[in-house]
């Protein structure tokens, strides 16, 4: 298989990960709040989850971007 098909579905599957990250969120949210030591740390924990899903997004749109912009 070539090395562009590899990359360009690599950075769909970045994406789709960091969309069902988001997705995900508010569904285990309650979970982890169950959770003694994060019961006062929320605010942190939904911002880094956020923020892991918008760092796989973004790898993933800047993988497909470099891909069209060789070809």
């Amino acid at each position: 298989m070539d090395k562009k098909k590899i990359r360009f579905y690599y950075g769909i599957v970045l994406i789709a990960v960091g969309l069902g990250v988001f997705y995900r969120i508010p569904q285990v949210m309650p979970q982890i709040e169950t959770i003694e030591f994060f019961k006062q740390k929320m605010f942190l924990v939904k911002l880094c989850f956020y923020i892991l899903g918008l760092f796989l997004v973004w790898a993933g749109a800047i993988r497909i971007f470099k891909i069209y912009k060789d070809s």
